[in-house]
């Protein structure tokens, strides 16, 4: 029907919750390849952690953004503020809003 393969070595198993399937008898499988069990997992640029919680995908976000802006900083020969500022809204801005997770939900520890 949809006429698309699916790609087993892209694929793996996700267990949400608090009972972890990591020690299970239970073996999924593709076309004979055993999907890899795993703590979190990326699916369209968010990563997803078998708790649910965005604190591994905020992480991830923000170490993306401080090497762009870091590179900015490194690569830029004038160090005009205006240039800075318009090179970080084009380079840095997108990959901080891309998938904006709501996390008003978390508590600094």
């Amino acid at each position: 029907m949809w006429q698309l393969s699916v790609s087993p070595s892209k694929c793996c198993v996700l267990s949400v919750g608090k009972k972890v399937l990591e020690d299970s008898s239970l073996k999924l499988s593709i076309d004979d390849s055993t999907l890899p069990v795993v703590n979190s997992c990326v699916d369209l640029g968010i990563t997803i952690s078998n708790d649910l919680s965005p604190r591994l995908h905020i992480n991830t976000i923000v170490a993306k953004a401080h090497k762009r802006a870091n590179a900015i900083h490194r690569c830029f020969i004038s160090k005009d503020v205006s240039t800075l500022i318009r090179a970080f809204i084009v380079y840095v801005r997108p990959i901080v809003e891309y998938n904006i997770v709501r996390c008003g939900h978390l508590t600094v520890k």
